[in-house]
C-alpha cells in the first residue's frame, strides 16, 4: 500500500540512535553528522519505489557528500515476513547498487518509530544542528526514472548546506508502508 510522508516539521530535532549494519558493526548518529547537514533515509530492499530510485539516490549521496552532507539509510522492515529485506540481502543490495553510505538495521523498529517514519523511501534532511529541514521526495519520478525532472532532494539539501534552512515548499515522498512487526 502506498503511503505519503507528513509535512516537514521544521526545526524538529533528530533523535539519537545506535544501530548495527548488516554485519553487526554498530553505528551512531553522531558518527555521521555532516559538516553541513545529514540525510537519513528509511528504505528497504524489496520496495518498488526504492528500487526505482536507488541508483539515482546513490549518485545523489555522492553529490551531497561533496557539499558536506552525510547520508545514512535505515531498514526497519520486518524481514521475518519480508525475507528480501533481511540483513544478508541488504549486503547484496548494497553491492548491486554501489551504495557507499551506511545501511543500518532497525530490528526493533524503535528508531523508525522515534522518527515517525511511515514509508520507504522516507527522507529526513537535517541541517548542521540536526534540525529537520526537509521531508520531501527525491524527485517527481516514482518507480522509474524520468527525463527532465528537478532533483528536489539534491536541491533542498544543497540549500540546507548553504543556509541551514530547507525550502518552504516540499512535496511528500511516496512509497510502500513500513512493514511493522505484528507484536510491537
Amino acid at each position: 500500500m502506498a503511503e505519503n510522508t507528513p509535512i516537514c516539521d521544521f526545526g524538529w530535532q533528530a533523535p539519537s540512535f545506535e544501530l548495527p549494519d548488516a554485519l553487526g558493526q554498530l553505528h551512531r548518529l553522531d558518527d555521521y553528522r555532516g559538516r553541513a547537514g545529514t540525510l537519513i533515509i528509511f528504505m528497504c530492499n524489496h520496495c518498488p519505489y526504492v528500487r526505482g530510485i536507488i541508483d539515482r539516490l546513490a549518485e545523489t549521496a555522492y553529490l551531497l557528500e561533496e557539499a558536506g552532507i552525510a547520508t545514512v539509510a535505515i531498514n526497519a522492515n520486518d524481514w521475518t515476513r519480508y525475507p528480501e529485506d533481511a540483513p544478508e540481502k541488504m549486503i547484496e543490495f548494497v553491492k548491486a547498487h554501489k551504495i557507499h553510505f551506511p545501511y543500518l538495521v532497525d530490528e526493533s523498529q524503535a528508531v523508525a518509530r522515534a522518527y515517525g517514519a511511515v514509508c520507504t523511501p522516507d527522507f529526513f534532511g537535517f541541517n548542521q544542528a540536526l534540525e529537520l529541514q526537509y521531508r520531501g521526495r527525491l524527485d517527481e519520478s516514482r518507480t522509474q526514472a524520468m527525463d527532465g525532472v528537478r532533483p528536489e532532494l539534491l536541491e533542498a539539501m544543497r540549500q540546507i548546506a548553504m543556509t541551514g534552512q530547507g525550502p518552504k515548499q516540499q512535496v511528500a515522498s511516496m512509497g510502500c508502508s513500513i512493514k511493522w512487526r505484528e507484536n510491537t
